[in-house]
């Protein structure tokens, strides 16, 4: 969603308002505002009125700031995890406002809470009327999309109900049950309908002089399978549970003095992740808390997202990967299935929890479209236990790990193809690596690989991932031959890769092989993935580092995600030109693997410089723009506004350069 909406997180639930603390509603929008849990609006209108009028805004919708008051001189909350916006009739210069209204608002998991302070500014008894319309369309967010797709929903219906203090809304469709609650304290004088669905609920407030009236809203959204969320009374409240779960994830992690930058990006980015951690299933139905991939549109589980947050947090907060190897672990295919992508062994690579994805309407209920999910599961699971001496946790996964391991030998191609493959998903993914967008893998001039493809840094991850898992087989599960197995098939798909993905007359890899074997030879970053994962011999990957830092791959705020100067080069694309502050953090780390520290340090100090333009805080993609021409960095028009690899990619950039 874009800067037209201010958004408040809080685990699997998000609000989107306008500059006013306003939901509108409209449809058919880039980013659509409104109330989201588990993938469906749960609110759609929330439209307040003073007077029959739409007050204008004094001060628009900002994170609530530490010395912001109410009108009685009290201090109207904690700041943080709320929106704050004050509001006035609308007047001219010759009539000063007759109130001024302060709206706060907060959420936590699975609802909304709203306090409406009214402050008369009148020298007499005042009678205020207000009025607030709101609505629950429980539309999937799949619908919201901008990609002109429309669903049947045979036999839906929506219904409300007026309760003594608010309105329910509710909406089934077969098996499937969800509701929204408004309730208001003091009580609604009355709810009144609208011609819509939309229901306005009605205050009549007297004023004394100088007197404050205040309303407190609280909205519980109840998915269909989720239990009743339970609503702070305050926006406050629900500020202070936020402060308290991002205080116990920042705690005792030792940031660098010598670096306030990155320092800074580290606390903002452990913040985030605090907030981005999403409801999710163990094996043994335990209850677990998984990182989301980001918001507005990936509030949930995706494996490769949540593999790659956690390894870069590992080593500062293990618990993200204690708790996403098992969720991932319990959701793992056993079985094919071709409208999902499944081939047992895989590892999923989206969990969807909505309206659409229950009755198949779309794919990603549990959708298992990803080449490097399988691998990075491995790598994770294997850097854990070398970074926490947690074998427990490798002995109870091993039947999973030899399933993924299985997976790659088998249906992923490693041994019939020499290399993991993925074919275009006519009803998902075209490209099933992590540069997943339409035309993304490519050739210089910009011509889209054909046939099943072989992705360069899917390779990487799979070379990485046997060896890991020949450590455990050795140390853990004591299984020798198992682990000479895994030792060989690492060593020859390195000698294989290096033999047919090389571009001699580049000294560069191909970015993938196309369904012959041919190169794909965009210049990419994905190259820095290779020297993450360690796949090149140490000659190859110093070229590689080296070629990464030149004027077209590095902007001044990152390595570019193709070379500039190729036809296939574009500053605003998706993955062809723009900056992926998670590509560069992997980048980073290869190249300290390697020995190019100064690199790494260069890509480190570009990213830090673009988080401190932004509150130190990087977002999900940025343009390709040379820094030298624009001295600030450009943002990627469609961006996630929080994302979870991002909010890590600082701790990666702590641990590949330290404080330098």
């Amino acid at each position: 969603m874009t800067d037209r909406h201010h958004l408040l997180v809080h685990g699997g639930t998000f609000a989107a308002v306008g500059q006013g603390g306003d939901i509108s509603g409209v449809r058919g929008s880039t980013s659509p505002d409104g109330l989201f849990v588990r993938d469906a609006r749960h609110l759609s209108r929330w439209q307040l009125t003073v007077d029959g009028a739409v007050p204008d805004v004094l001060t628009p919708v900002a994170d609530g700031p530490d010395g912001l008051r109410g009108p009685d001189g009290r201090d109207a909350g904690q700041g943080a995890g709320t929106a704050r916006c004050v509001l006035v009739p609308r007047g001219g210069r010759q009539e000063p406002p007759a109130y001024t209204l302060f709206r706060e608002q907060a959420v936590a998991d699975g609802s909304f809470v709203e306090v409406l302070r009214i402050a008369s500014n009148r020298p007499a008894p005042a009678t205020v009327r207000v009025g607030l319309t709101v609505d629950a369309d429980f539309t999937d967010q799949f619908e919201l999309r901008s990609d002109h797709r429309t669903y049947t929903k045979t036999g839906a219906v929506r219904s409300r109900q007026i309760l003594e203090d608010g309105v329910e809304f509710s909406y089934r469709r077969g098996e499937w049950r969800s509701c929204t609650t408004v309730t208001s304290e003091p009580a609604p004088d009355a709810v009144e309908e609208t011609g819509t669905g939309a229901r306005r609920l009605v205050w009549t407030l007297e004023l004394e002089p100088g007197a404050t009236a205040e309303l407190t809203l609280r909205v519980a959204a109840c998915p269909h399978g989720a239990p009743e969320p339970r609503v702070p009374c305050s926006p406050s409240a629900a500020a202070d549970q936020l402060a308290d779960a991002e205080r116990e994830f920042i705690d005792g992690i030792a940031l660098p003095d010598t670096w306030p930058q990155l320092a800074a990006a580290c606390a903002r980015g452990l913040s985030d992740l605090a907030v981005l951690q999403v409801p999710a299933t163990g094996p043994d139905g335990e209850e677990l808390r998984v990182p989301a991939a980001g918001v507005p549109w990936f509030l949930t589980l995706l494996g490769r997202d949540a593999l790659l947050t956690s390894l870069f947090a590992l080593p500062y907060r293990p618990q993200l990967a204690a708790a996403t190897l098992p969720a991932l672990a319990a959701v793992q295919a056993t079985e094919a299935s071709a409208g999902t992508v499944a081939q047992p062994g895989k590892i999923v690579h989206e969990v969807r929890h909505g309206e659409l994805a229950h009755f198949g309407q779309v794919p990603y209920g549990r959708y298992y479209g990803s080449v490097d999910a399988t691998p990075l599961f491995l790598v994770l699971l294997g850097a854990y236990v070398e970074q926490t001496g947690d074998a427990a946790l490798a002995r109870r996964l091993e039947p999973n790990a030899r399933a993924a391991v299985g997976w790659m030998l088998d249906h992923g191609g490693l041994t019939s193809r020499g290399y993991l493959v993925y074919r275009a998903d006519e009803g998902g993914l075209a490209n099933q690596n992590w540069k997943d967008s339409p035309g993304a893998i490519c050739s210089a001039d910009g011509s889209r690989a054909t046939g099943p493809v072989m992705a360069a840094g899917a390779q990487g991850y799979a070379y990485d991932a046997l060896r890991r898992t020949a450590q455990l087989s050795r140390t853990v599960w004591g299984d020798e031959v198992y682990a000479d197995l895994l030792e060989q098939a690492a060593s020859d798909l390195r000698d294989r890769f290096q033999r047919d993905f090389w571009m001699a007359d580049l000294d560069f890899p191909a970015l993938a092989l196309d369904g012959g074997g041919r190169h794909v030879d965009a210049l990419a970053s994905d190259a820095g993935h290779l020297l993450w994962s360690g796949l090149l011999d140490k000659e190859y990957g110093k070229l590689v580092g080296r070629r990464l830092l030149e004027p077209d791959f590095f902007s001044g705020w990152g390595v570019r995600t193709v070379a500039a100067g190729q036809p296939a080069y574009h500053p605003l694309s998706y993955h062809r030109g723009s900056v992926w502050p998670h590509d560069n953090a992997l980048i980073a780390l290869g190249l300290a693997r390697y020995g190019l520290h100064d690199e790494a340090r260069a890509v480190a100090h570009a990213l830090v410089d673009a988080a401190a333009a932004d509150g130190h805080r990087l977002p999900e993609v940025l343009a390709g723009y040379d820094r030298a021409v624009h001295p600030a960095p450009v943002p990627y028009p469609h961006a996630c506004v929080r994302e979870s690899r991002s909010a890590a990619a600082p701790l990666a950039l702590l641990t590949a350069v330290g404080g330098a």
